[in-house]
């Protein structure tokens, strides 16, 4: 088993805990793990990615060459555009949120964004805001995308629902009980379109 995973948005939206969650969840199946961590600007509002490496044997370099990425999953449209050339050409998937984070002045019409990534061959757009606000809080609409990710991931569903129980646990059970609904509304509306 070996996945290359490309995290992409903004400073704010919980890129760093989708990594999180993936890495905690495929450490608990016994299998190897590098992490890198690219800031842009270090602040809210600044593009940010991590390159997550997963693979049931050892592996070298933490940093994911371009062309080998077998997912991006990414909580801005247009940030995921900036990745697409570190997709696998056959085979890569792009997993991100339909809602744009207006942080420059010359931002394209979301539509132009939305078409570019709908000419990609495999691909997941999902209105991450709107089924985190249906569910409680906007706040977990990180989650909802990971949702939406997790049957592209060759990680265990059962491994990323422990994950987010441990790593939100000191939040409190309604915090754990809303991030949980949040993956599973992501990784259903992704099992009706794929």
């Amino acid at each position: 088993m070996k996945k290359n995973i490309i995290i992409s948005g903004v400073g704010g939206q919980g890129i760093l805990t989708i990594a999180t969650v993936i890495g905690t969840a495929a450490l608990s199946e016994g299998l190897e793990l590098k992490q890198a961590e690219v800031h842009g600007m270090s602040q809210r509002g600044g593009d940010v990615q991590s390159h997550l490496r997963i693979s049931s044997n050892p592996i070298a370099s933490d940093l994911i060459p371009e062309g080998k990425a077998d997912i991006i999953i990414s909580i801005e449209p247009m940030e995921s555009l900036r990745y697409v050339n570190m997709l696998h050409k056959k085979g890569g998937w792009l997993v991100t949120s339909m809602n744009p984070f207006n942080n420059i002045a010359n931002y394209p019409p979301i539509e132009d964004v939305l078409n570019a990534i709908w000419k990609l061959p495999h691909y997941v757009t999902i209105d991450a805001n709107r089924v985190a606000k249906d569910l409680g809080s906007i706040k977990a609409a990180n989650i909802v995308v990971l949702g939406a990710a997790s049957p592209f991931l060759d990680i265990k569903y059962e491994s990323l629902e422990k994950a987010i129980s441990s790593i939100f646990s000191k939040k409190g059970d309604d915090i754990v009980q809303l991030n949980l609904k949040a993956l599973k509304a992501g990784k259903d509306y992704a099992d009706e379109r794929t």
